[in-house]
């Protein structure tokens, strides 16, 4: 399943309701290293049954970013129940991506 734009709006019912572990990168679009991680996340996205993938654009959505204490980016959060259980910041490789969103 395609990774789902989170906002503010509907951060309550897509990430904090979900049923599913949900795994949040917080990214921006001058940001080379996010454009680099960008590919990787898309592809758990694909790939990976039982997790829902969102995009939180913190330019956007700067509240959002505060609300979880992302200062740097790339940074992955995954969450699970409507808690969060995992973290990550900066590029990382594929087997790490789903190696947060398995613990």
């Amino acid at each position: 399943m395609a990774a789902v734009t989170i906002t503010t709006d509907n951060f309550q019912s897509e990430v904090l309701e979900s049923k599913e572990t949900v795994l949040i990168d917080f990214w921006a679009s001058w940001c080379g290293p996010c454009r680099m991680l960008s590919p990787i996340v898309d592809e758990v996205a694909e790939e990976v049954t039982g997790v829902k993938v969102g995009k939180v654009n913190v330019d956007n959505e700067m509240e959002l970013a505060q609300q979880y204490g992302v200062t740097s980016i790339p940074c992955l959060v995954v969450f699970k129940d409507g808690k969060e259980v995992n973290r990550s910041v900066g590029v990382v490789p594929k087997a790490k991506v789903l190696d947060l969103v398995k613990a």
